[in-house]
């Protein structure tokens, strides 16, 4: 049983990186309800392991790793009900260039899971080559490799004027 000192630590730690955690996983998924459920799934293991959680040099990092990882299961158990869908939701955040950023969540929607993954976490959330391999359980290589496969695909999906954007 976690005394009280240790849910007070968890509770602070599960409101600062809610948020962040919760933009990662909809740009992963683009579905708003999954989004939240691996957001919790990700917590919920966090507070299972908290002692071990809250040793770690980068917390956060080891729980967006959890995230991760349950987002890739997720995709492997459910992905016979995979449904594309016409459209982006739309998201909270206020852009110069609205369009661009829905074209851009489109286009991530259509990369395969381990692809979107490292993109996002390479350029969406800047993490190293080194991050993104610990984090995804992959070599640096094959990081550098999706990474550079990802961005082509991008940049082919988004086309048109916008085919030279770099999300970096």
């Amino acid at each position: 049983m976690a005394s009280s000192e240790d849910l007070g630590q968890f509770e602070e730690f599960a409101r600062a990186c809610s948020p962040r955690l919760f933009r990662t996983a909809l740009l992963l998924c683009g579905d708003w309800h999954l989004a939240e459920d691996l957001v919790q799934t990700a917590l919920g293991k966090a507070y299972a392991s908290w002692h071990r959680v809250r040793g770690a040099d980068h917390p956060e990092a080891y729980v967006r790793t959890v995230l991760m990882r349950s987002f890739i299961s997720h995709t492997r158990l459910r992905r016979s009900t995979e449904r594309p869908v016409s459209a982006v939701p739309e998201g909270t955040a206020m852009d110069a260039d609205a369009a661009l950023r829905v074209t851009l969540l489109a286009a991530l929607a259509q990369l395969p899971v381990r692809e979107r993954a490292v993109v996002i976490l390479r350029y969406w959330e800047d993490r190293s080559v080194a991050e993104t391999a610990r984090e995804l359980g992959l070599s640096q290589g094959s990081v550098r490799n999706r990474s550079a496969v990802g961005l082509s695909r991008l940049r082919k999906l988004i086309g048109g004027e916008h085919a030279s954007y770099s999300p970096h």
